[in-house]
């Protein structure tokens, strides 16, 4: 069944309708949400098990910090950052 949400000007279909065209191929995909590394608590992203983030910048609406993370096959690594030196002249 394929449901519709009207935006503005653009139709939206939802994700439903493609899960089940890819479960009626034999495909069917795992998604997850993205766990906020910090207080553990959902985010607003949703990844699939074929996504892959480089560098991606993870903001958590909670606790609203931003992280750095890549993810390859949901599996999510936080990238550290040095602190920043300071200059001495």
């Amino acid at each position: 069944m394929q449901k519709a949400v009207i935006r503005g000007e653009r139709t939206i279909i939802e994700t439903t309708f493609m899960r089940e065209v890819l479960e009626a191929e034999g495909c069917s995909m795992k998604d997850e949400w993205v766990i906020c590394p910090i207080c553990q608590n959902k985010t607003r992203l949703k990844i699939r098990e074929d996504t892959e983030l480089k560098n991606f910048p993870l903001f958590c609406p909670k606790c609203k910090q931003e992280t750095l993370i890549n993810v390859r096959q949901l599996n999510m690594s936080v990238i550290k950052e040095p602190d920043a030196k300071t200059q001495s002249r």
